[in-house]
């Protein structure tokens, strides 16, 4: 199996970034609950050593429910590493459609991480030319998963089709962003019984579409969506 590289951060961190923020979606297919965005704002100290207990990292969807939720728990408590979780409601889908609320939900999360650099930001606009600040030392790119750009965002971008499988950051953001949901589709479970969303955590099985015919939609689900 040929493992993410962490290649492209590392070229980046040479070319004179100085961090670098990876960018997932979880979700967009499910016919009910939240679409779920991670975003993972790296600086270029995490990649200035190898983490044995990172290795193997991969895309969310090739690992097991308790790999991902390993790998979740050792990310978090990195130095070096900042994460922000958003997402948008079932209500906001049907209202926007999941593509715009996907891309809503990484402009979101995209700029709590860089507002988490507000103060070093403050510092750079203000007059601090005599304490030796350069604007290259705040160099930031975002690395989005999929085709296309985000709209609306005045950092700059890379995407990357299928990011998730190629770039060990992209990995990194995907994995945490399904771990997240699969988390609040368990709580869902508990309000909504009937629909086994513990088992496919929302996504379109027989099993869900067989609960759908037997109660019809509820309060998470997907109304736009054609098969609910």
């Amino acid at each position: 199996m040929k493992f993410p590289s962490k290649k492209l951060e590392k070229k980046l961190f040479s070319d004179g970034y100085k961090n670098i923020i990876a960018i997932d979606e979880v979700g967009m297919g499910c016919l009910a609950g939240p679409v779920v965005v991670c975003g993972v704002l790296f600086s270029q100290n995490f990649y200035a050593r190898a983490y044995k207990d990172l290795y193997r990292i991969r895309d969310s969807k090739l690992l097991s429910a308790g790999q991902r939720e390993n790998f979740v728990s050792q990310l978090i408590k990195k130095k070096h590493l900042k994460f922000a979780i958003s997402y948008c409601f079932p209500k906001t889908i049907d209202k926007i459609n999941i593509y715009q609320s996907v891309r809503l939900a990484m402009r979101r999360a995209i700029l709590r991480l860089e507002n988490s650099k507000s103060k070093i930001r403050k510092l750079r606009n203000t007059q601090n030319s005599n304490l030796g600040f350069r604007a290259s030392n705040f160099k930031m790119i975002v690395l989005v998963d999929g085709p296309a750009k985000i709209k609306g965002l005045d950092i700059e971008q890379m995407a990357i089709v299928r990011g998730d499988r190629k770039v060990f950051a992209i990995s990194c953001a995907s994995i945490i962003a399904k771990v997240f949901r699969d988390k609040m589709m368990a709580r869902y479970a508990k309000k909504y019984p009937q629909y086994g969303f513990e088992k496919h955590k929302g996504y379109g099985t027989k099993y869900h579409y067989a609960k759908l015919a037997s109660f019809g939609p509820s309060e998470i689900h997907r109304k736009s969506f054609r098969l609910v």
